[in-house]
């Protein structure tokens, strides 16, 4: 083999683990950010808001918190997700609801899965949500649009000097896993 055929295969080689790498790097991107969130204890889970105790979730009307909306798509996601409200005032203690519109630009049905995000990072274990479409995946046939509800409260704990909260969420499509996982769903109820 001459030199340069050596060189363009060496090229080739590294050029398809790059490209099994970004792949890979890609598909374990929602696990690993589940992973992290485990060992940073940086998600409220429901567990920490059954604790709650009554006093607790009284409504304080003597101060305001500005939550701010925000959304974002992966590479890749052919969604257009926007929320209702850009930003809410809200009394902690007092559950509210708001809702995304999403609409899926692609010419098959897609399968996304919302992950969020809370800012400061202090007010992330405050922040209780009651009903989320990040809680479950999202399945929108081509052309469709949805209203994606979201309800929540902020804990009256919350820190006197948090005064604006951003609540963001990153959509990743994983409608290659959910069909997957459908497949093997399938296999497993025939056996």
């Amino acid at each position: 083999m001459s030199d340069k055929a050596s060189k363009t295969t060496r090229g080739a080689a590294k050029l398809a683990l790059a490209a099994v790498f970004m792949f890979s790097f890609g598909y374990l991107l929602v696990p690993l950010y589940d992973v992290f969130c485990d060992l940073t204890g940086l998600r409220f889970t429901d567990e920490e808001a059954v604790a709650l105790s009554p006093q607790e979730l009284e409504e304080d009307t003597s101060r305001l918190v500005t939550i701010q909306f925000d959304v974002s798509m992966n590479q890749g996601m052919s969604w257009r997700v926007k929320p209702q409200m850009q930003q809410m005032e809200v009394h902690p203690g007092r559950v509210y609801t708001t809702f995304y519109r999403a609409s899926n630009q692609a010419a098959q049905e897609m399968v996304g899965q919302a992950v969020p995000s809370v800012a400061p990072i202090a007010a992330n274990k405050y922040l209780v949500k009651t009903e989320c479409f990040c809680f479950d995946n999202q399945k929108i046939a081509a052309g469709e649009t949805v209203d994606m509800p979201l309800s929540f409260m902020l804990n009256p704990r919350l820190p006197p000097d948090v005064n604006l909260v951003t609540l963001s969420y990153t959509f990743f499509d994983i409608t290659k896993n959910a069909n997957a996982a459908d497949q093997l769903d399938s296999v497993l109820a025939y056996k």
